[in-house]
């Protein structure tokens, strides 16, 4: 009786499953493509692979950034969209994209003016650093043209999801990653008489496939009349007071993540002078692999923005408390089935998809693969914390629990490690991320606090 409590009904998960299997299928999706992706540029070498991961390491931070904007302006569409508030929606993408395209664009900028400080910064120490570097800055600008099309479709496609709508951006972004595997597939080989670019190749069909995607959304939201789209000719008519209070959940925000980003960028940095390519090419095999599992996290983040953002919006609190308990619950008992299952399959995948790699760099990437699997379920539950927390517009809990583990705890116990052990970066990795507890320690404390537990579109 205490576990079906805690686990709350059926009908519960089938609502849950019905907004985030799909976003699920959408990250696996992309995942797959970015394992074919890396397969292919396996193909060319250990140092090719290590450039594109490099420099897809840099324009992650971007993404990382373009997320936190989105997340804090889904904040109010999911409580909107909850309180049958339709301008609000408006009002609410209006801001995502504004302040998407203003980051991705200085994030351009720095792409083609400091492009090499950017990769040598990451590459510091690797014993194949000019060649990593020779490649990688190319690479790297070509694929800045990906970033404002990129802050579209993320602007569009998460408030679709935050309305209940999760298939759109399924579909669109599944035919968007299908133009990116057939580009790839002439353009880095060269196949059916196309040329054979390898490296820029890779590039090129990127670049291709994001302004697909971009336009295809914009184009569904404009023809279907989507609740929250706006063109861009009343782009910027949103009122003041709203920027402000969603800038004051973007700044926590956007600090949280900024802490995350840049923890996660030293520590890669230092991994990635641990040793040559075979390293670097590990690594990204390994976190290619691991993608497919992070998904879990996808759908359980979206489900639970819209699902307890929506009772928050309607101004049913108590049920909004009832089901955050629930998805707690619920999140540890997925991680735990992924991880379990991912332990089966990852030694036959990425002994197959990656046979062109070097047998070190096999190993490391399977190495990161089982530590990551092991962690998966606590970081499915520390996930779900900040999602509800979120979703009510807590964003401090979110600061507090990332930006004082990170800067206070990961980030020196990496430079330790780093100076005085002679630990590889599987290792490492593995004894780093226990400082995730404390972050749960933090996290379940505001939690309970319950500063969560607000219906933000009163009095907006």
């Amino acid at each position: 009786m205490l576990l079906m409590k805690r686990l709350g009904p059926v009908s519960f998960y089938r609502e849950v499953l019905s907004i985030a299997l799909p976003v699920m299928l959408q990250q696996l999706i992309m995942s797959m493509v970015s394992l074919i992706d890396n397969f292919m540029v396996a193909g060319l070498g250990d140092v090719s692979m290590a450039a594109v991961n490099v420099a897809n390491q840099v324009n992650f931070i971007n993404i990382v950034f373009v997320n936190a904007i989105c997340g804090a302006g889904g904040i109010y569409l999911a409580q909107y969209r909850g309180a049958n508030n339709v301008e609000g929606m408006r009002q609410a993408y209006r801001f995502k994209v504004i302040f998407s395209l203003a980051i991705s664009i200085l994030y351009f900028v720095l792409c083609w003016t400091i492009p090499g400080l950017m990769l040598g910064l990451m590459t510091h120490g690797n014993a194949v650093q000019g060649d990593i570097l020779a490649l990688g800055i190319n690479y790297l600008k070509l694929t800045s043209f990906t970033l404002t099309p990129m802050a579209i479709s993320m602007a569009i496609g998460s408030s679709y999801r935050e309305i209940g709508l999760p298939k759109v951006p399924l579909y669109i972004s599944a035919a968007a990653t299908l133009v990116n595997t057939i580009g790839n597939w002439f353009l880095i080989y060269g196949n059916l008489g196309a040329p054979r670019l390898e490296v820029t190749g890779a590039a090129i069909a990127t670049i291709i496939a994001r302004v697909v995607e971009a336009a295809a959304f914009f184009i569904y939201a404009a023809r279907q009349k989507t609740p929250f789209f706006t063109g861009f000719t009343k782009l910027f008519q949103i009122p003041r007071k709203l920027i402000t209070n969603i800038l004051s959940k973007s700044v926590m925000l956007f600090i949280g993540d900024f802490s995350w980003i840049s923890s996660e960028t030293i520590m890669m940095a230092i991994f990635n002078g641990r040793g040559g390519a075979e390293v670097v090419a590990g690594m990204a095999a390994g976190f290619s692999i691991a993608n497919i599992y992070f998904l879990v996290i996808g759908g359980i983040v979206t489900a639970t923005t819209v699902i307890i953002g929506g009772s928050l919006g309607a101004g049913k609190l108590d049920e909004a408390r009832r089901r955050a308990g629930w998805l707690k619950s619920g999140s540890l008992v997925a991680g735990l089935v992924i991880s379990l299952a991912g332990v089966g399959v990852s030694t036959l995948i990425i002994r197959i998809v990656f046979t062109n790699l070097t047998p070190a760099a096999q190993n490391i990437g399977l190495g990161m693969v089982f530590v990551i699997l092991a962690y998966l379920p606590f970081w499915c539950l520390l996930n779900s914390l900040f999602a509800i927390s979120r979703a009510g517009g807590d964003t401090a809990m979110c600061l507090y629990a990332d930006a004082t583990v990170n800067l206070l705890i990961l980030t020196p116990c990496a430079f330790l490690l780093a100076v005085f052990t002679p630990l590889q970066p599987v290792a490492m990795f593995a004894i780093i991320k226990i400082s995730d507890v404390v972050k749960y320690i933090i996290a379940r404390h505001f939690l309970n606090k319950e500063r969560w537990v607000r219906n933000l579109t009163m009095g907006n």
